[in-house]
């Protein structure tokens, strides 16, 4: 008998060791190995999308946390430090530092910056600034990605609170579209409408996407109505990244010589939010969702 519950254990042990060899295999000092998918768009199990959620919460303490802290005078570099930290406490590693060779755990965009700011503790965060912050977080083989949009101290341009206001509000319009045999491109309209409503502009440069074991994953997510792709219908267990971008001028938008800062060609402002979600049968799940 002790001989059997030695074996056992044993085994239990070195089974515990796989896994966890395993699972580590895919991550490196940096960040998460970027996996081979699953050919197409992958439709999760109850089991995966539960723990999506536990990634996308972590990913959503960390950007209530960042929302309370930005305050003039603060660095990027301070915000990419607390969000690492944070990450890497709740047992997560964060999903974009390597990625591509990406060199932070958030992407920080202040005002005319689009996408893929690079944080730096010399870039001063200013009373009036719109910064806009992205992250993600990998736990347990699979991500959790948002953004959010903040309105930095006092002097933020009216302009400003509007275009983040309406890009949020663009953001759950397309959410509200989602449910089992609803399609992607319903989802765009409801955007792109939305936005052209108040007199701004979807960037089409960038787009959501499905995400998972990867951070990035089938099906693009348009934000504006088009036929360069099927019109895709949602299944139950998809799960999205949902993020619409909004310029106040032009959509046109081009990148700096660090190879990652995206700005807009006129200067103008741009604002994004973003939710990881699941498709339901009769809509979707917020995961990312920070009113918890």
């Amino acid at each position: 008998m002790n001989l059997f519950a030695d074996l056992l254990a044993a085994s239990q042990k070195t089974q515990a060791q796989a896994s966890a060899e395993a699972h580590q295999a895919l991550v490196t000092q940096t960040g998460p190995r970027i996996q081979k998918s699953r050919r197409g768009v992958e439709v999760k199990s109850a089991r995966e999308i539960d723990t999506m959620r536990q990634a996308s919460r972590i990913v959503a303490t960390v950007l209530r946390e960042i929302i309370a802290m930005a305050a003039p005078g603060m660095t990027t570099g301070d915000l990419d430090a607390h969000a690492e930290r944070r990450i890497r406490e709740m047992g997560a590693v964060p999903s974009f530092k390597g990625y591509h060779g990406f060199p932070a755990s958030i992407c920080a965009s202040i005002n005319h910056e689009v996408v893929h700011g690079i944080p730096s503790h010399r870039r001063v965060i200013k009373a009036g600034d719109l910064v806009k912050i992205d992250t993600g977080a990998y736990f347990d083989g699979y991500h959790g990605d948002s953004c959010v949009s903040i309105c930095v101290g006092e002097g933020v341009p009216e302009q400003a609170r509007t275009l983040s206001r309406v890009a949020q509000e663009s953001l759950m319009k397309g959410l509200a579209t989602i449910k089992a045999g609803s399609t992607l491109l319903e989802l765009a309209g409801a955007v792109q409408d939305h936005v052209e409503a108040h007199g701004f502009a979807v960037v089409e440069d960038y787009t959501g996407h499905g995400v998972g074991r990867n951070l990035h994953e089938e099906p693009s997510v348009f934000n504006y109505r088009t036929r360069e792709l099927p019109n895709m219908k949602l299944r139950p267990g998809m799960t999205l990244a949902v993020e619409p971008i909004l310029n106040a001028g032009s959509k046109v938008c081009r990148t700096l010589k660090d190879r990652w800062t995206v700005v807009t060609v006129d200067g103008g402002l741009s604002a994004q939010w973003e939710h990881t979600i699941a498709v339901t049968s009769d809509g979707c799940e917020i995961l990312t969702d920070r009113d918890f």
